[in-house]
């Protein structure tokens, strides 16, 4: 019950998180880094549960294009092997007098068949290598049109191109103290009508029973017009924040994790885009302020923003003594 009493009552709760209130039912943090739910779904077939589409999109170029050319060797190593089972000699025009080289003569004529770009010196002979050379265009057709869309909704989706730093400060701010993180953008994509919001996952003893409360952290901004530069949100923490009175011990015990969430909108994409992370009682440093992340030009006429110093931080003096 001490932690309990610490906690400022009247600190305001956020009673609309989607997340459990028992704390037995949770492990680690609610939200990874990358600002991904931490959350592992059971109880259902995995192709049920699972969506190649948002696989797809998500997993990073190198492993896309790797999947996407895997893939191709793999359809035309099968239609091969199909055309060799039916018989070789149902395609005419071969030059390779091994078995090995006749294969490698189908694979290649699989792979002209496979992209639709025609024939070359070798072609179907008979119903049966005609009839899978006609199944094979069709696939083809249908794979092309897949890894098409897929493409287009990789370079079509929406995407924040934001970057937090990686731990959150509890620096001095005025005559106190206050939590703070930064973000930046990484790319010429500049949002407009951005607004964050930030709870504070703790848990307390309530009458013996320990339950996971989340607390609305009230900000100094909270919406910005436009976001160009890094931008550091502040949580002061005064009489209202639930983190008043805490020390560096009680936050710890509380397994306290700070949730962010973030939208705005771009006018490139025409659309709101959104991010996420998160940050624990591990990633917190006491007693601590941010470097300059910028600094204008040499001559003057622009303004350079360092994202190399998006995580450098000082050591500093903080009133309280966590």
């Amino acid at each position: 019950m001490a932690l309990l009493r610490k906690i400022n009552t009247k600190a305001a709760t956020d009673e609309n998180t989607g997340f459990g209130r028992n704390s037995n039912s949770n492990a680690d943090r609610f939200f990874n880094k990358d600002g991904q739910p931490n959350i592992h779904i059971k109880g259902v077939s995995w192709l049920k549960r699972s969506s190649i589409f948002q696989f797809m999109l998500k997993v990073p170029v190198w492993k896309f294009l790797g999947i996407i050319v895997l893939f191709y060797l793999v359809v035309n190593l099968l239609f091969a092997t199909v055309y060799t089972l039916i018989g070789i000699d149902n395609l005419g025009g071969m030059d390779a007098k091994t078995l090995p080289g006749k294969f490698l003569e189908a694979f290649f004529f699989s792979a002209q068949t496979l992209s639709t770009v025609g024939y070359g010196h070798v072609y179907p002979s008979g119903f049966a290598a005609n009839a899978v050379a006609a199944i094979e265009s069709l696939l083809g057709l249908l794979m092309f049109a897949l890894a098409t869309g897929l493409m287009y909704g990789r370079f079509s989706k929406p995407r924040s191109y934001l970057v937090f730093s990686e731990k959150a400060l509890f620096a001095p701010y005025k005559d106190g103290v206050a939590l703070m993180f930064r973000l930046a953008p990484y790319k010429k994509h500049f949002l407009t009508d951005v607004e964050i919001k930030v709870n504070l996952a703790m848990e307390v003893n309530v009458n013996g029973v320990m339950k996971n409360q989340f607390y609305s952290l009230n900000l100094e901004l909270s919406r910005a017009n436009t976001l160009t530069l890094n931008w550091t949100i502040v949580h002061p923490i005064d009489e209202t924040s639930p983190l008043f009175n805490l020390t560096k011990e009680d936050i710890a015990l509380s397994d306290a994790e700070m949730l962010v969430f973030l939208k705005g909108y771009d006018d490139e994409y025409s659309n709101t885009v959104v991010a996420r992370t998160s940050y624990t009682f591990k990633e917190f440093v006491y007693g601590a302020k941010f470097k300059m992340m910028y600094h204008p030009s040499e001559d003057g006429a622009t303004t350079i923003l360092d994202l190399d110093k998006l995580n450098a931080f000082d050591a500093a003096e903080v009133p309280v003594k966590f």
